[in-house]
């Protein structure tokens, strides 16, 4: 399922990350690569932010969309 159908406080690991190569290489510069830890921190109209390798990242719903976890 697509990030964006997470909970808050959901413990999740990356399943597959997707998208064209330069988005795919930005997301993996933030730490979104195949079996990382995410968890939702919070959400607003489907913009979120997340923890991933104890950081916490704002990302926007198109993003979210293209990490299945």
């Amino acid at each position: 399922m697509p990030l964006t159908m997470s909970k808050p406080g959901e413990l999740n690991t990356i399943k597959k990350v997707g998208g064209k190569e330069e988005t795919r290489r930005f997301l993996e510069s933030l730490g979104f690569v195949v079996g990382s830890a995410v968890t939702v921190v919070s959400e607003n109209g489907g913009n979120m932010i997340v923890n991933i390798k104890d950081s916490r990242v704002a990302i926007g719903k198109d993003m979210a969309n293209k990490i299945m976890v």
